[in-house]
């Protein structure tokens, strides 16, 4: 590569609002590169994203404590890889303030909005020590749906990723890199935009997290995930978004013979909540039972 790491990533400025660098400066760059284009690529990988937004990171409102980190490390791994990988599919949260995981869509008995991070119940609901303002039977039967399954709760969440916001956006460095590899490579960034249901949570780039009726599956971006040879996996939240994204991707695809090696880049990925070993352990199981690589982001392994 002719043009050097450091003259596409700032260090200093990952997770900053500032971006030393102009995108259309970095995109002429990487078309002088003169890399073989993509489509060429006799084993096709694909660098799934999940997440990697500036409300995510470090400071930010939900911000994923390691976030800073986990983004310098993966847009050096774009780098080091830039002709073994053959596409990045990008998930992007896209909220509105009006969604059943916001304060504004609750109140207490008291009037008040609850506070970020509170977890609501439908015991709770019942007892009245909270209401939904919007579509009262969704919200309760979305309660009673998730603690029926026993995996999740309903978590209260700062408002994030206002779709249209600065938050919204990729986080800067790591865009910088990624639409580098888009002009070098002749290989069109996929952006997956997810969680714009009011009444459920979408965790998951697949499915939301209630959906009775199948309608809103992502099958087509199942598809094309079929016809990669390798899925390398990084981004935030490790214990929410990531975990469920690839939960989604294993299940579908469990019982098929062609499918793509999945890879998890552990050290590009860090948990916005506690329980780091009960996480640990599920990836474990995950990598037990569909064959999952659990790899850092350093190491030669594609």
């Amino acid at each position: 590569m002719n043009t050097a790491f450091e003259e596409i990533v700032s260090a200093e400025h990952i997770g900053s609002d500032s971006n030393p660098f102009g995108l259309g400066a970095l995109i002429e760059k990487a078309c002088r590169e003169g890399l073989p284009e993509a489509r060429r690529d006799g084993t096709k990988t694909c660098l799934l994203c999940v997440d990697m937004q500036r409300d995510f990171m470090e400071g930010g409102p939900l911000g994923v404590a390691g976030s800073l980190g986990d983004a310098g490390r993966l847009a050096r791994f774009i780098y080091d890889n830039m002709t073994k990988i053959t596409e990045i599919a990008a998930s992007l949260d896209t909220h509105s303030p009006r969604q059943i995981f916001h304060p504004c869509w609750w109140r207490g008995a008291d009037g008040e909005t609850p506070a970020p991070f509170t977890v609501i119940t439908a015991e709770d609901v019942k007892n009245g020590l909270w209401r939904p303002l919007y579509e009262k039977e969704k919200s309760e039967e979305y309660l009673e749906h998730l603690e029926a399954g026993g995996q999740k709760k309903l978590v209260i969440w700062p408002y994030h990723c206002i779709a249209g916001t600065a938050g919204f956006a990729l986080e800067n460095q790591l865009s910088n890199m990624m639409h580098f590899f888009s002009a070098a490579r002749s290989s069109d960034i996929k952006k997956i935009f997810k969680g714009t249901l009011p009444a459920t949570e979408f965790y998951g780039i697949i499915a939301p997290e209630y959906d009775p009726g199948g309608n809103y599956a992502n099958r087509e971006l199942l598809d094309e995930l079929r016809r990669c040879d390798r899925l390398v996996v990084a981004g935030e939240a490790r214990d929410y978004c990531v975990a469920q994204s690839v939960l989604q991707i294993c299940e579908a695809m469990e019982k098929e013979k062609k499918r793509p090696e999945i890879f998890i880049l552990e050290d590009c990925m860090s948990c916005v909540g506690g329980g780091t070993e009960s996480v640990s352990a599920a990836y474990a199981g995950w990598a037990a039972r569909f064959g999952l690589h659990i790899v850092k982001s350093c190491e030669d392994f594609l």
